[in-house]
């Protein structure tokens, strides 16, 4: 029993210092992709790159997922700062770790229209 404790700790702590993808909500069942982008910036020596991406559905129809997906697996940090689930829009706020660049996979999903 300890070890299974032990093993389900480890992997959680392994996935929390690891974890550099945001994926909120629904994106896998009954969704469409409606807005799938990469986001990319060049790295600066010394500095910490803070970068904004803005989505607003142009039909108004409700965001149920989100999935930002780091390609780097860096220490890069991505925000939901407005909007989001629930929302027509959504801002997202990407920083990357010092002296690194940027490289985001995003895919904003909402409903089809048959439903």
């Amino acid at each position: 029993m300890r070890i299974i404790l032990f093993i389900s700790i480890f992997f959680v702590l392994l996935w929390y210092v690891c974890g550099d993808h945001l994926v909120v909500g629904n994106v896998a069942n009954r969704v469409v992709l409606a807005k799938h982008e990469q986001v990319k910036y060049n790295a600066i020596p010394f500095v910490k790159r803070v970068k904004y991406y803005f989505y607003s559905d142009p039909r108004n129809k409700i965001i149920q997922g989100i999935q930002a997906l780091d390609m780097m697996h860096s220490k890069a940090s991505i925000n939901i700062t407005a909007g989001g689930v629930g929302s027509t829009f959504v801002n997202l706020r990407l920083k990357s770790e010092r002296g690194s660049g940027l490289d985001y996979d995003i895919g904003i999903y909402v409903l089809p229209d048959f439903l």
